[in-house]
């Protein structure tokens, strides 16, 4: 199992937490992000306004997740070219729990495949509609909404070719396209209970968020809520 650390070498104080994943995960290493806001590491990515996919995406894509989206393709991709069949793939901003952890590497051992993409989520907020692994606390589940955020998870060779070839073009974040499996043909299933942290706010902050307009966070939240109540009708299923 190899493992690969999502990190823009210039933030400088997301380095040391970096530095302490490629210490707890097996076979780490630092895996340079893309920088969204520079036009040549991005020439090659076709965007688009939200509407490629139903439910329609309410939101224009910020260069941070243009940003954030390319490096998790150049990961998959090199998933597939170096024919790696399994790769643990986090985001800078994780904090494991150890213990837990090593519960997690003996499920995913006895369980995960090529075809698998696995979440190691830090909110335990998914309704399963199937168990498949219960061991030490942690469950492995296949949940009816895949939540969101990627900031830990478990991609096979085989689940890492198929998202390439969903992804050519792009119109919302990796993550609010992860729970599109009605189009990428990929199921996604969650381990919960791994104890998992983002520490973003210890480590400088978000890369992503940024400050809004008297009222636009509640309109935000407004759009937000119709778009997630529309996926309650694409349902994962056994």
């Amino acid at each position: 199992m190899r493992s690969f650390i999502i990190h823009m070498s210039a933030s400088t104080s997301r380095r040391p937490n970096a530095e302490r994943l490629c210490h707890d995960l097996p076979s780490a290493e630092l895996f340079e992000a893309v920088n969204g806001r520079d036009p040549e590491q991005i020439a090659g990515v076709q965007l688009f306004k939200g509407d490629l996919h139903r439910p329609r995406y309410p939101f224009p894509l910020r260069p941070a997740e243009v940003g954030v989206f390319e490096s998790h393709r150049r990961i998959w991709r090199k998933l597939v070219e170096e024919e790696i069949d399994l790769a643990i793939i986090t985001e800078d901003d994780l904090r494991i729990d150890p213990a837990r952890f090593g519960t997690a590497l003996e499920i995913i051992a006895e369980h995960a495949t090529p075809e698998h993409y696995i979440r190691l989520p830090v909110k335990q907020r998914e309704t399963p509609v199937a168990v498949l692994a219960e061991k030490g606390g942690l469950r492995l589940i296949l949940p009816r909404v895949i939540g969101l955020q990627c900031c830990c998870q478990v991609v096979g060779r085989g689940a890492a070719a198929r998202l390439l070839a969903a992804t050519d073009r792009i119109d919302r974040p990796v993550d609010t396209f992860l729970q599109m499996h009605w189009i990428t043909n990929q199921p996604v299933h969650a381990l919960l209970g791994t104890g998992n942290q983002e520490v973003a706010a210890e480590i400088g902050g978000s890369t992503i968020q940024k400050k809004t307009r008297p009222g636009e966070a509640l309109e935000r939240e407004v759009k937000r809520a119709k778009y997630r109540l529309k996926l309650q009708k694409y349902p994962q299923k056994p």
